[in-house]
C-alpha cells in the first residue's frame, strides 16, 4: 500500500528534475556564448518560419488517437475470429498501432513545416 504513494512523487520529481536541467543548461550555454561576443540574434532565426506548436501537438495526438483505436480494433479481430491470446493481442497491436501512429505524425509535421 506504502509504495504506490511512493512512486508518484518520485515520478514527478524525476520529470521536475529533467526539466530543471534542460532549462539551466541552455541558459549557461547561451550565457558563455553571449561572453565570448555572439550575438543574441543567434538564438532567434527570423528567416525560417515554423508551423505553430499548438497545430504539431494535436495533428500528434490525432494520429496517435486514430492509430490506438486502430489498433485496439485490430486486436478485437485478432482475438474473435483468429483466436489469439488476448493477453498478447491487446498490448502488442496498441503499442505497433501507436508507433505507426507517431510515425505518422512526424512524417505529417514534417510536411506541415516544409509548406510553411
Amino acid at each position: 500500500m506504502g509504495s504506490e504513494v511512493i512512486v508518484l512523487p518520485i515520478i514527478f520529481g524525476v520529470i521536475f528534475a529533467i526539466a530543471y536541467l534542460l532549462i539551466t543548461s541552455r541558459h549557461k550555454e547561451r550565457l558563455a556564448l553571449i561572453e565570448k561576443g555572439a550575438e543574441a540574434s543567434i538564438f532567434h532565426n527570423k528567416n525560417r518560419k515554423a508551423a505553430p506548436i499548438g497545430k504539431l501537438i494535436v495533428v500528434n495526438i490525432a494520429f496517435l488517437a486514430i492509430f490506438i483505436g486502430l489498433g485496439i480494433f485490430i486486436a478485437s479481430i485478432l482475438v474473435y475470429n483468429l483466436n489469439v491470446d488476448d493477453e498478447v493481442a491487446y498490448p502488442g497491436t496498441i503499442f505497433l498501432m501507436g508507433g505507426l501512429g507517431l510515425l505518422a505524425g512526424y512524417f505529417a509535421n514534417k510536411k506541415l513545416n516544409s509548406e510553411v
